[in-house]
């Protein structure tokens, strides 16, 4: 018996000296590293209002509930953390950030960077006011038509005036250097302008690149080639909000200008379709809900994203 717990002893000694506290594998990596944390169009999957069978699939538990759109940052070399847009699903998005990189401790994100102002890319800002989380001057980056709703329209501008965000100003095609290992770059694109502009992301590193487009109107009406664009680019997140025309019944599409999947897909034709991500799916697009759909499609070299898919950068 005295054998016996020596024995056990001497074990839980082994044990201890071999044991290290938790996340020290993640605290210990280097780089950056990019984690998407959201895929859905502004509204979210299952859309408000939606009876039809693609929405049904969530209530019924086939398909599971999908966040807006959004991608987290993680510079592990720097201990930052950065949040290109800011989500109705903000807190859900900003625990996973936290939790992926283990940086726990961080209350608020290092910068967060807002595409335009409509609903799906903004209105997470709330969750850093008075009533929740009471932020002290959160760094929020945005262009100048940006800068200017948040400050004259409440209840944003109590954001401001309460200091619990700090807005910095981007300009398009700027490239503003975050630390010695990030810059970002905001390139302007057509879109339903209403109450600021709208803007894509270039994000380098020192060894790859990314381009994050959520929301266009068309190709065509961009002043530069995505062909030329996906040269330099390493992975590329582009606006998937429809699948095809048609898509909306009753309603004209122009309305709601977006590049249908199938138009990307056959000006992409040939082209290095790796590196195209589809992200910005709203609750008809079927590549949300249909896994042949999605699968006919990465055939071709394309992908369609997967909110906690991780890419080095």
């Amino acid at each position: 018996m005295q054998i016996f717990i020596k024995l056990l002893i001497s074990a839980f000694a082994i044990a201890m000296l071999n044991w290290t506290p938790p996340h020290s594998s993640i605290q210990l990596k280097t780089g950056q590293e990019l984690i998407v944390l959201g895929i859905a169009q502004d509204g979210g999957y299952p859309h408000t209002g939606c009876l039809k069978q693609c929405c049904e699939k969530v209530y019924s538990k086939e398909r599971k509930r999908e966040k807006v759109c959004a991608l987290g940052i993680i510079d592990y070399d720097q201990h930052q953390l950065f949040m290109l847009d800011a989500t109705p699903d903000y807190p859900a998005q900003w625990k996973a950030l936290q939790d992926v990189s283990g940086f726990t401790e961080k209350k608020v994100p290092d910068g967060i960077f807002l595409t335009h102002a409509h609903i799906g890319h903004y209105t997470g800002l709330m969750f850093l006011g008075r009533e929740v989380l009471g932020a002290r001057n959160a760094p929020v980056y945005c262009m100048p038509r940006m800068r200017d709703f948040l400050r004259n329209n409440g209840p944003w501008s109590q954001l401001v005036d309460l200091n619990n965000i700090e807005i910095r100003n981007i300009q398009a095609d700027s490239t503003l250097v975050l630390n010695p290992n990030l810059r970002i770059t905001p390139i302007r694109v057509p879109h339903r302008d209403e109450f600021s502009e709208t803007v894509g992301f270039q994000v380098q590193t020192a060894n790859k690149s990314l381009l994050f487009i959520p929301d266009i109107d068309k190709w065509e009406k961009w002043d530069r080639s995505l062909q030329t664009v996906l040269k330099t680019t390493d992975y590329a997140f582009l606006d998937a909000t429809f699948y095809q025309d048609g898509e909306l019944p009753g309603r004209s599409m122009a309305e709601v200008p977006h590049p249908f999947v199938a138009e990307t897909m056959q000006l992409l034709e040939g082209q290095i379709n790796s590196k195209v991500y589809f992200i910005h799916l709203n609750h008809t697009n079927p590549l949300l809900w249909d896994d042949a759909k999605a699968s006919q499609l990465e055939t071709s070299g394309f992908k369609v994203c997967r909110e906690g898919m991780r890419f080095e950068l």
